[in-house]
């Protein structure tokens, strides 16, 4: 038994030997070659290192680690004058030239199919539930001055909206008139119009010169 196992332990380092040698080359069975010219294709070459900046470290972050999404064209606005200049330098330092124009612009009026104004919240919410009860829809309003009140939806003329009440007035709607909620206004529209999202990042330090005026995607 002891022969044998004797024996076995031979071969075995024979084996080995053949094998660390590359003499079972032919046969598939060979180390991996770790050759000089091996080590050098995975050699790091200190001529293609760059140290990156903070700013540029935390955009590759970004971009490693959360999906981006297609460019798309951005605009806001209206500014006047005195917004345009401050948001003009602001954009010149943040963003790339050429990446973003501001031009004069006309802001139609918008008409709308009013109901109120109402004396409480409570009284506003009351007649929320009487429109739902008749399946009409309302929409939030874009001039604070017409609140506690309700629209019935939105128009560029006052004959399309005129049309819209006389419609409703046959469902039931027995209160509601024909207001003027914005009326024309002349100033400066700004447009991005690929936004990507390293541009995205940087617009949101250029908010407050923004005026309030939200970003939204272009007409």
């Amino acid at each position: 038994m002891l022969r044998i196992l004797v024996l076995t332990l031979a071969l075995l380092n024979l084996a080995y030997f053949a094998w660390a040698q590359g003499l079972l080359r032919d046969y598939g069975l060979a180390p991996a070659q770790q050759s000089e010219a091996q080590r050098l294709k995975h050699q790091i070459r200190a001529k293609d290192v760059r140290i990156m900046s903070a700013d540029e470290a935390r955009r590759a972050d970004t971009v490693g680690s959360v999906p981006t999404r297609p460019p798309e064209c951005l605009q806001a606005g209206l500014f006047d004058e005195s917004q345009a200049e401050q948001l003009r330098q602001g954009l010149a330092a943040a963003l790339p030239p050429g990446t973003w124009q501001m031009d004069p612009a006309l802001e139609p009026g918008r008409w709308i199919v009013y109901m109120g104004r109402y004396p409480s919240a409570e009284v506003l919410a009351k007649k929320r539930s009487e429109l739902a009860s008749l399946n009409l829809k309302f929409e939030p309003l874009g001039n604070p001055a017409l609140e506690f009140g309700l629209s019935l939806g939105g128009y560029d003329t006052e004959a399309a909206a005129a049309a819209e009440l006389a419609l409703l007035t046959r469902r039931g709607v027995r209160t509601a008139r024909v207001v003027e909620e914005r009326v024309p206004a002349r100033g400066v529209l700004l447009k991005i119009a690929q936004v990507d999202d390293p541009m995205r990042s940087r617009l949101d330090d250029l908010r407050p010169l923004l005026a309030g005026k939200p970003l939204r995607p272009c007409k």
